[in-house]
């Protein structure tokens, strides 16, 4: 494709520049505006520009992608309601015989469950049951959550459903999800037995330290309040990002910036100085008249709520003056037979997903089964949508897609094609080295908006059976390179900030010492991953 007329570079380019910035540095001081707004910004620029027109602006937004990603928010948000992420965190403590055993079992909990409700998700939830574990045991924290982040990485790999820049290529490579999922589980597999070998080896010392049994000491409702520290409720996934930082200091770094979600950030707002209240126990497992949970700040029935804000932005708030106070009822059969209907229906949507029926309607299909079966105001549900990453991927669409008429993005990849042939051990190589930088430098989703169909493309000069190849191999690299750096994916970013609010003791993973673990784990998995996924 040959470039564009002079202005439509210069504008196009220009516009881009400024979604990149904003995305990667939602709160640079000469515009504050954040990641979302960032995005639409972009998008604007664009049409403003003359580089699409507005109807070539609405033509680029992705519709099957926004309904599959809504589709799987709402089934992850009753999933929550029913318990499934509290099940998965007391199947960390059960029968454990010790750190390493521990350590491993972090890496294949975290790794199955990423590829079902995605890695992000799977990280918000599990943080706390890590860090109460590893407080148990009387170790570090920093081997299990360095197993929790980059298992969730390399876990989501495996399904078009387990991470965003996965979707993108499942909706528009036409793969089916059986299809997807062969292709990826055996290098999915493979990667986590890597890592997690590569953690032994890298914290044997500290895990070969005598520990204490707590399979009798970790009671289900321990897991949920200690100290004063609630469990989260969920917050929907969002997108996989990473920034070009060069850290001196993360904390920093995340105080200066927030914290990329993949493109989303954690803050704290508070009517109160919750650092200076304490919980009660007996507010535990309480819920108001709406249904949010309910805590006691100095003797005053308070709302915890957790809603998404930015593209991936958890705002807790504690609201006071609740009027009206329950009991949660644990043991009826409603609550039972609710709650087997909530995983029959999940079940029901991975059967008919690996049927091969239409990614997009069968998510939001399930979704609303679910909304229909739950018999009461969805509102509540739906809130925990994430809408803010919805609107974050309109405009990036529109953005990218501006990008991509100005004919730099083609020019640039005629360069390397050449050496990127899919054919070709050295090929597949230069392939990965460069998916891996730009995961590292543009964010992963963008990085697949652009060469995803470049790469296809290519793939098919070769031969038709290479093409789906070629989308494998994208989405399994995209997706370990969250691996590479600290700051390389929001995996990794929302376990690192949750440690650091709960001021763990010992946990000082700074950017320097995540590279030390995540280069070599990266290198690997990702070699090994490839040659599986080349001879899939």
């Amino acid at each position: 494709m040959a470039l564009a007329s002079t202005p439509k570079v210069i504008l196009g380019s220009f516009a881009f520049c400024i979604f990149w910035v904003l995305a990667v540095f939602p709160a640079v001081p000469f515009l504050p505006i954040g990641r979302t707004a960032g995005s639409l910004l972009g998008a604007m620029l664009m049409v403003v520009f003359g580089v699409l027109s507005p109807d070539e602006a609405y033509a680029a937004i992705d519709l099957p992608i926004l309904g599959l990603l809504f589709g799987t928010m709402v089934v992850s948000a009753f999933l929550e309601q029913a318990d499934m992420f509290q099940y998965l965190g007391q199947l960390l403590a059960w029968k454990s015989r010790g750190g390493k055993d521990l350590l491993f079992r972090v890496c294949l909990i975290s790794a199955f469950s990423s590829a079902l409700f995605t890695n992000d998700t799977v990280c918000v939830v599990l943080t706390e049951f890590v860090l109460k574990i590893a407080r148990q045991y009387n170790l570090p924290a920093q081997p299990f959550l360095l197993a929790l982040a980059s298992s969730a990485n390399i876990g989501s790999s495996a399904t078009p459903i387990g991470n965003p820049q996965n979707l993108v290529i499942a909706v528009r490579s036409g793969i089916s999800f059986g299809t997807f999922l062969k292709g990826i589980v055996g290098a999915m597999l493979v990667g986590v037995l890597i890592n997690a070998t590569i953690l032994l080896g890298y914290f044997w010392k500290v895990l070969s330290a005598e520990t204490k049994d707590i399979e009798a000491s970790v009671k289900p409702e321990e897991l949920e309040i200690e100290n004063g520290v609630i469990s989260h409720r969920f917050s929907p996934a969002t997108m996989s990002h990473q920034t070009s930082f060069t850290s001196q200091d993360l904390d920093a770094a995340l105080s200066t910036t927030g914290v990329p979600s993949n493109i989303g950030d954690i803050s704290m707002r508070s009517r109160q100085r919750t650092n200076e209240t304490e919980v009660e126990p007996s507010a535990a497992g309480a819920i108001s008249s709406t249904g949010e949970p309910v805590v006691l700040v100095d003797g005053t029935a308070s709302r915890l709520s957790l809603r998404p804000h930015g593209s991936m932005q958890r705002v807790i708030d504690v609201e006071e003056s609740v009027p009206e106070v329950k009991e949660v009822s644990g043991g009826g059969w409603k609550r039972i037979a609710w709650k087997v209907s909530v995983y029959l229906v999940t079940l029901g949507m991975l059967v008919a997903l690996l049927m091969g029926l239409n990614l997009s309607w069968t998510a939001i299909t399930a979704a609303m089964v679910l909304v229909v079966i739950d018999f009461k105001d969805a509102q509540q549900c739906l809130e925990k949508v994430s809408y803010s990453l919805l609107i974050f991927f309109c405009g990036m669409f529109i953005t990218v897609d501006g990008f991509n008429r100005t004919g730099i993005p083609s020019a640039m990849w005629e360069l390397v094609e050449p050496y990127s042939q899919i054919n070709t051990a050295g090929g597949v190589a230069v392939l990965s080295v460069m998916v891996l930088v730009l995961s590292n430098i543009a964010s992963n989703v963008p990085t697949v908006l652009l060469l995803g169909t470049r790469v296809a493309t290519s793939a098919a000069k070769i031969s038709p059976s290479e093409v789906t190849k070629a989308w494998l191999i994208l989405a399994f690299v995209s997706t370990v390179a969250g691996n590479l750096s600290l700051l390389g994916s929001a995996a990794n970013l929302i376990v690192c900030e949750q440690a650091r609010r709960a001021q763990v003791s010992g946990y000082n993973l700074s950017f320097y010492s995540h590279l030390r673990f995540g280069v070599p784990s990266t290198l690997v998995v990702t070699a090994v991953g490839l040659l599986l996924v080349s001879i899939t």
